[in-house]
């Protein structure tokens, strides 16, 4: 099933952008729903920063890669190297390698990262610009010296 949005693009403005994005992540989601490897968390510390934790047990700093690039953040974890002669007679702790992405806001940036117990954090940000933040607009009164000021306009009409 495809969402659209598109009978909401006559009554915004500037949204385009975000709305395309909702709609290709639902389109995404059906996709994703089985990939939950590594398993993660997403945590509001306060009004501005957040923080993404990663269970990468197993995984060395030299086999973890986090890039950001177009509001997107991408973290790999890549194992394809590590080839382990151990004879396995049951392997429930997984050793593959991943990619898990999410979507950013315009406001959000990484902060940092670390790997502590297995967990990777990654610590973000919400940094709203200037422009972006909400000012008070102020109303100037309209005072027009062309147009003179007529005091009595009526005229009464003796009969």
């Amino acid at each position: 099933m495809k969402i659209s949005f598109g009978n909401l693009y006559p009554s915004t403005l500037g949204f385009e952008t975000v709305l395309r994005d909702i709609e290709a992540l639902m389109d995404n989601s059906i996709e994703s729903i089985n990939d939950k490897f590594p398993p993660h968390n997403i945590i509001k510390i306060n009004d501005i920063s957040y923080a993404v934790e990663l269970a990468v047990a197993g995984f060395k700093l030299t086999e973890i890669d986090i890039t950001v690039k177009d509001g997107l953040l991408v973290i790999k974890g890549d194992k394809s190297n590590s080839h382990s002669e151990t004879q396995y007679l049951h392997k429930g702790i997984s050793n593959r390698s991943f990619t898990k992405s999410i979507r950013l806001a315009d406001t959000i940036e990484v902060q940092g990262a670390t790997l502590n117990d297995g967990i990777l954090s990654i610590n973000l940000e919400n940094i709203i610009p200037e422009s972006k933040k909400p000012k008070k607009i102020e109303i100037k009164e309209h005072k027009n010296f062309d147009i003179p000021k007529i005091e009595n306009s009526i005229e009464t009409v003796n009969t």
